[in-house]
C-alpha cells in the first residue's frame, strides 16, 4: 500500500477553538447539493432554513438526516417539528436559496402545504416529506433523523451545488 507524503498537501492543522475558520474552510472543500427544509414554526407560521448537511441514511426503512446548529435562531422551529419537508434545489433556485438563508420568514403564509400542513416549494429536483424519527446531540449541532413518508421528483436535473462557500450549477463531464 502506498502512503501519501505530507508534501502532497498545502496545509495541516489540529482542529481547535483557535482555528474554527480553517476547519470550516476545509469542510467546504467537500462539494454538496443544497436543500431548503420547511416546517410549521412554533407559531404555526411557515419556517425555512437553507442547508447543505442533508444525507440519505437507509432505504429500508427510508431514512434521511440533516444537521441543525443549536445556536440558530430557527432551532426551535425545526428541532421540535413533528413533520418537515426537504427540498433539493435546482440551479435556477440560487436566489431562493440565498433569500431563505438570510430571512427565516421568506416563505409567506400563502405557500402551498402538504398533507401534514408543512409548507412546500415548487420546482425542486426532489422533495422528501418526512416525519421526525429522532434528534441526536452532536457537539454544537443536532442531527435530525427523519422517516421519508413521500417523495416527489422533477425531470429537470441540474442541481444547485455548494463548494468553498459558493453556490453554482453542477455540470457532469467525463474526466
Amino acid at each position: 500500500m502506498m502512503a501519501l507524503a505530507a508534501t502532497e498537501f498545502d496545509e495541516s492543522f489540529v482542529p481547535g477553538e483557535d482555528n474554527q475558520r480553517q476547519m470550516r474552510d476545509a469542510l467546504g472543500r467537500f462539494g454538496t447539493g443544497v436543500a431548503i427544509i420547511t416546517a410549521l414554526g412554533t407559531d404555526e407560521q411557515p419556517a425555512a432554513i437553507t442547508v447543505n448537511s442533508f444525507s440519505s441514511v437507509s432505504l429500508a426503512p427510508p431514512l434521511v438526516l440533516w444537521c441543525l446548529d443549536k445556536h440558530s435562531s430557527r432551532y426551535d422551529n425545526f428541532a421540535n417539528a413533528d413533520h418537515y419537508a426537504i427540498h433539493v434545489l435546482n440551479a435556477k433556485q440560487k436566489d431562493l436559496c440565498m433569500d431563505v438563508a438570510r430571512d427565516p420568514l421568506r416563505l409567506n403564509s400563502l405557500a402551498p402545504r402538504n398533507q401534514q400542513g408543512v409548507p412546500v416549494l415548487d420546482d425542486c429536483l426532489a422533495r422528501f416529506d418526512c416525519q421526525q424519527e429522532n434528534v441526536y446531540e452532536a457537539g454544537d449541532h443536532v442531527i435530525i433523523l427523519g422517516r421519508v413518508m413521500l417523495v416527489t421528483t422533477s425531470t429537470y436535473n441540474v442541481p444547485l451545488a455548494f463548494f468553498g462557500g459558493r453556490t453554482g450549477a453542477f455540470s457532469s463531464h467525463t474526466l
